[in-house]
């Protein structure tokens, strides 16, 4: 209220001397300190953060009388509220109360004065609480009008969000190329150059039966070719979350993790292809680093839904400390912010581990 009164005396005064060229400054510079002291207290009191660098004499104004009204109210609530209940107790503890009659539309009620005036007082501070919260909430509102960002500065901000979004993926499909030269260099051409060697020695050999175990020895070699390109392309995109959806899809990390990995599947259908695409591999990347790295024992995923938003949460019982700014999580979280979702790794040493991706249900630009 005090600071309502202030700013009430300084609209009063500043506004008409804004009129006037010579006072412009002044009054501006008193107008930004009030501002800046009232951004202070909405960012302390109520953790509001505001962004517009300028407010005007329209919040002021708003400001000071909300401030006054609201103040005044809240003064007369407590005071009155207290003399209730003060009164009340009073009584009670002498015993000295008198019976009051209420006279009801229909019903004729006899009450004493101490019950009265406890449940009178109670009732209004009740009220004025609630009052407060009330007056916090159009506050708050307030100033997301008058000192948020306005539309240039939001279409700025979007801009400079797609932006750098636009380079987030370009990285990511760079790295996800490293990764699958990696995985056909490391692993597949591996294959390739051994199942080739045996061929050639067995073409060179003249012993029948050495021919023939150098033929098994490729035949086996080979067998493990193809199981080391099925894992590449499963690892690249896995047909089943086409086929069959991303709940069988997660069936399928389940059971090739050496790790126990429960999951709950509470979605109502299945989600746009990209949506369902971002939390396949959200959740998938998570059990990877949960197994490889935290030594978990235990691995719970959860998919739930609400009307706009469908999340995926992933749970483990490892020993923690893992880098959100990592490789692979990073490049998740670059996956999910393309399409305007929220990506948080919580994960202090010493575990346990919680990954969570929050995405909307209609693509960005669907």
């Amino acid at each position: 209220m005090v600071l309502g009164l202030a700013e009430l005396a300084f609209f009063l005064v500043a506004w008409p001397a804004a009129l006037v060229p010579a006072a412009r400054p002044l009054a501006a510079r008193g107008r930004d300190r009030l501002v800046a002291v009232e951004r202070a207290r909405l960012s302390r009191w109520f953790g509001h953060e505001t962004a517009r660098p300028d407010g005007g004499y329209a919040f002021l104004a708003a400001r000071a009388a909300l401030g006054v009204v609201s103040g005044y109210v809240c003064a007369a609530g407590l005071f009155v509220g207290g003399l209730l209940l003060a009164g009340g107790s009073w009584e009670l503890v002498t015993g000295g109360s008198e019976t009051v009659p209420l006279d009801l539309p229909g019903v004729r009620l006899v009450t004493s004065g101490w019950t009265l005036g406890l449940t009178g007082g109670i009732a209004l501070l009740a009220v004025t609480g609630l009052f407060v919260v009330g007056v916090a909430a159009l506050e708050r509102r307030l100033a997301a009008h008058l000192l948020g960002p306005g539309g240039e500065e939001l279409m700025r901000r979007r801009i400079a969000e797609l932006t750098a979004t636009r380079s987030g993926i370009v990285k990511a499909v760079d790295d996800e190329r490293r990764r699958i030269e990696r995985d056909l260099h490391d692993g597949v051409q591996q294959r390739g150059v051994a199942l080739a060697m045996l061929l050639g020695r067995a073409q060179h050999t003249r012993d029948h039966d050495r021919t023939a175990e150098l033929v098994a020895q490729a035949y086996a070699e080979s067998r493990r070719l193809l199981d080391e390109l099925r894992s590449v392309a499963w690892r690249i995109y896995p047909t089943a979350l086409d086929e069959l959806g991303l709940h069988a899809a997660l069936a399928g990390v389940a059971e090739r993790s050496s790790v126990p990995v429960t999951v709950h599947h509470r979605l109502s259908g299945r989600p746009v292809s990209e949506v369902e695409t971002a939390l396949y591999f959200v959740a998938r990347e998570a059990i990877t680093n949960a197994v490889k790295h935290a030594g978990a024992r235990d691995i719970l995923v959860v998919l739930d839904e609400d009307e706009q938003v469908v999340r995926v949460a992933i749970s483990d019982d490892g020993e923690g400390g893992a880098d959100p700014s990592g490789g692979g999580l990073s490049g998740l979280a670059r996956r999910v912010m393309a399409l305007d979702g929220t990506f948080a790794v919580d994960s202090p040493p010493g575990g346990p581990t919680r990954i969570t991706a929050s995405l909307p249900k209609a693509p960005p630009c669907g």
